[in-house]
């Protein structure tokens, strides 16, 4: 895994965005959860238990906690409710984009170089839409993809650009959960150290 982190760049645009309704209420929400330290991963309207408006978010460092969730859906409820994009009773759901992630920022291809993914693309990339495989390398115009299952005649690596990418998602693999794990576990320890350090540094009252 690339030590390259969603932390470098807290207003890191996203590749893979919304549109209509998902968009709009994106919009909405976006400048709220960026001045809570929050970064946008998705927004999708389902019709799972009637209406749901699924927010997918993460910190900066990558981490998302329950207690996060609750402080986000606490925090856009109310503004959601001002600007009342969905004309019809629906579920907030707030959750972390989970270990098997969708892939929306450069960052996350960064991050995750040498993890297998799936994608697909909005034009033809070497007569293919869909395409699953190994990262094996990664720019600022896109990546390099070992495919896993290549067809006769096929390359092993195909390159996809950035401005190609229409959806991308994580395969969960064992390698996948020990390095998010790993990952999860020093981005809290980070900022564990960091409060502890915020603590100490306060005047004494």
């Amino acid at each position: 895994m690339s030590d390259k982190t969603t932390a470098e760049n807290a207003n890191e645009p996203r590749l893979v965005t919304e549109t209509g309704l998902d968009q709009r209420i994106a919009d909405i929400i976006e400048p709220v959860l960026v001045q809570m330290g929050f970064r946008l991963v998705r927004v999708r309207m389902s019709g799972q238990n009637g209406l749901t408006l699924q927010i997918m978010t993460e910190r900066n460092d990558g981490t998302m906690t329950v207690e996060d969730c609750e402080e986000v859906s606490k925090a856009i409820s109310p503004v959601l409710d001002v600007e009342d994009p969905i004309d019809k009773a629906y579920h907030l759901e707030v959750s972390s984009p989970g270990i098997d992630r969708p892939m929306v920022r450069k960052s996350d291809f960064f991050r995750w170089q040498g993890h297998l993914m799936k994608c697909e693309t909005s034009v033809m990339v070497e007569g293919r839409k869909r395409f699953r495989g190994k990262i094996v390398s990664v720019d600022e115009d896109g990546f390099r993809l070992e495919r896993d299952q290549p067809a006769y005649g096929e390359e092993a690596v195909v390159a996809i650009p950035f401005s190609a990418l229409s959806d991308a998602r994580l395969i969960l693999t064992d390698d996948l959960i020990r390095d998010a794990l790993t990952a999860d576990k020093k981005a809290k320890a980070a900022r564990a150290a960091n409060q502890n350090f915020e603590d100490e540094d306060s005047p004494i009252e």
